[in-house]
Parts: C-alpha cells; sequence; structure tokens
C-alpha cells in the first residue's frame, strides 16, 4: 500500500477490507445415530416401545437396519446407554417443530409497554385502560411506566395514585407482579394476566329483545 493511501485510509478511519472467505458454518446433532454410536452394549427398546434388553450395538444395528429405521441414542449418560429404534428423519422434524411451537408462544406472550403522564386526561387514561385490557386478555404481560418531568417531581404521589387507581381497573383482567417502583424519575408498574380470565367472544353489541306487544 502506498504511503499517501496509507495515511488517507488512516485520517479517515478507513480499514482495509479482508478477502478471508468465510468460513461454512456446519451444525451437527448432539444426539448419536447408527455407526456414531461406539459403545459396545446398549440397552435397547423397539420401535413399538417394548424393552429389548442390554444387547451388543452390532446387533441392535441390524434390528434397526433390518427394520428400515435408525438406532438412536436417547439416554446417553446411562450404563449402558439406552438406544431406541425409530425413524430418525421424522424423530428430528418433530424435534424441530416442537422448538418452533416454542419459540412462536414465546414470541406470542410479549410484554408490551403503555405510558402514562402524571396528568393524563380522564378520555386518555380510559382509552390505555382498553389497551391494557385487551393485551392482558391475550395473555401478554404490560409494563407501564411514568416518567416526571420537571415540577412533577414535586407531586410524585400523583402517580403513585394514579398507578394504584390502574391496578384496580385492571383487578378483573390481571394483577400486578410487584408494587409500583421508582427508578430515578421513571415509575414503573409491571402487569400479568390474572389465571381463569378468558377472552370474550366478539359480538356487535348486546343482545336486545324486541319489546312485547301490547
Amino acid at each position: 500500500m502506498l504511503k499517501g493511501e496509507y495515511c488517507r485510509r488512516r485520517r479517515f478511519g478507513l480499514r482495509r477490507k479482508k478477502n478471508n472467505k468465510q468460513k461454512e458454518v456446519v451444525i451437527r446433532t448432539s444426539v448419536r445415530v447408527n455407526n456414531r454410536i461406539r459403545v459396545p452394549q446398549v440397552r435397547c427398546i423397539s420401535a413399538s416401545g417394548e424393552m429389548l434388553g442390554v444387547i451388543s450395538t452390532s446387533e441392535a444395528l441390524k434390528t434397526a437396519f433390518a427394520a428400515g429405521l435408525d438406532l438412536v441414542e436417547i439416554s446417553p449418560a446411562a450404563n449402558p446407554p439406552v438406544c431406541r429404534i425409530m425413524n430418525f428423519g421424522k424423530f428430528k422434524y418433530e424435534e424441530s417443530r416442537k422448538e418452533k411451537m416454542a419459540r412462536k408462544q414465546q414470541s406470542a406472550t410479549a410484554v408490551k409497554e403503555v405510558k402514562f403522564h402524571a396528568n393524563v386526561e380522564e378520555h386518555d387514561y380510559q382509552t390505555k385502560l382498553r389497551h391494557i385490557h385487551e393485551f392482558l386478555q391475550k395473555g401478554h404481560r404490560i409494563k407501564t411506566s411514568l416518567v416526571f418531568r420537571g415540577r412533577e417531581n414535586e407531586h410524585r404521589d400523583l402517580g403513585f395514585e394514579l398507578f394504584k387507581r390502574l391496578i384496580k381497573d385492571c383487578d378483573p383482567f390481571g394483577i400486578p407482579e410487584f408494587q409500583p417502583k421508582l427508578f430515578g424519575n421513571n415509575l414503573v408498574l409491571l402487569l400479568r394476566p390474572q389465571s381463569g380470565v378468558k377472552k370474550p367472544e366478539n359480538s356487535s353489541g348486546p343482545a336486545v329483545s324486541p319489546p312485547a306487544r301490547p
């Protein structure tokens, strides 16, 4: 590299690009299957769940291959390790499906944040309260926060009173995980759904019976 180019790169914080190829990441399963099972003996379980007892690994492999299945080590810490004859491809599919469902459920139960002001208007409070009720009915946790600004710090009791009212108004749908806490100028309250509360069915409005004829 020329001296002038080096000084220019150093002045403007530029770095020389590296042409190193990215290493291929190979994901290996932690479950040992078929010929990767190196122990001499295993406690084998058939595809139907029948206990075949302690047999040699070679014999267990022959039994699995004869049925067109795989020998999968399910309990490597046991002595001898416990293996089961199964369809390993189907097993991996079921495991990946369970992981996806767990991630989906985890993302579905997210923490929703609702912010308040110490001098919140009544209609604004009712709107936020309605949203909180909807979130709680869907199974979400709610983080409510209130930031005291300027002279509001002289009347922090108003924020605590507001959150006490909020706890009371959310009583049918959620309960606080802890009482309102003050972190610097930020008042925080965490609500979680109350068990046994189901989401009401959507309806256009309350059923009205026709008036009785005289």
